[in-house]
């Protein structure tokens, strides 16, 4: 038992191996759209001085909040990611494919989120979510406007989706509209690892 948790434990990306930088990456696509702190505050309802820190790295974002700002940014949970990891010389991919070596993360402190869809994705993109214990996916119900499934791949959690709360396990698969407020959250003494599939609907101009 205790050599099963060491490798679960190996496979969650360390805190210090992880590239995070969210806010820069924010900062730089609101700059390439021309979009004033102001105008991204009035459209996604952060307040401009959260933004004003998210920017410079000061605060760590709950996932509702960045969910919030990409969507009114009007890009993909994806373009929120560092580059990706770099691998040895090889032939060259094809655009379809993102290899294992080559998946990015992003580190939000409560959860990892490890990209696995390839960078050319827009509408439907594949996540890894790595929740330690005690972690979640923030105080606050999310949503945004998408279809969302996944199954778990380790461990156990807690889902919440328009109220209903049920526990899933190693093997269970779901399949919720992403417009209804959702949540997640380790209660267990694992870390849990679960596949996070999402099918962004078309974006509407709000600039």
């Amino acid at each position: 038992m205790m050599r099963k948790d060491r490798q679960t434990l190996d496979n969650v990306p360390r805190q210090d191996e992880v590239n995070s930088g969210v806010g820069l990456r924010i900062k730089r696509l609101r700059k390439e759209k021309n979009i004033s702190l102001q105008e991204l505050s009035r459209v996604s309802g952060v307040s401009a001085g959260m933004l004003s820190q998210i920017e410079r790295d000061l605060a760590n974002p709950s996932l509702r909040v960045l969910t919030k700002i990409q969507v009114a940014l009007e890009t993909t949970a994806g373009a929120l990611f560092p580059p990706e990891n770099t691998v040895e010389p090889s032939v060259l991919d094809p655009m379809f494919v993102r290899r294992k070596g080559k998946r990015p993360f992003c580190e939000l402190g409560y959860l990892t989120k490890e990209l696995l869809s390839d960078g050319a994705a827009q509408r439907l993109e594949l996540m890894m979510l790595h929740v330690p214990p005690n972690g979640s996916s923030g105080a606050a119900p999310l949503t945004s406007p998408a279809e969302k499934g996944g199954l778990v791949l380790a461990g156990t959690i807690l889902m919440s989706v328009d109220g209903v709360e049920t526990s899933l396990s190693e093997g269970d698969s779901f399949t919720f509209d992403g417009r209804l407020p959702h949540s997640i959250r380790n209660t267990s003494g694992e870390p849990v690892k679960m596949l996070w599939v999402v099918s962004n609907f078309p974006m509407e101009r709000h600039l």
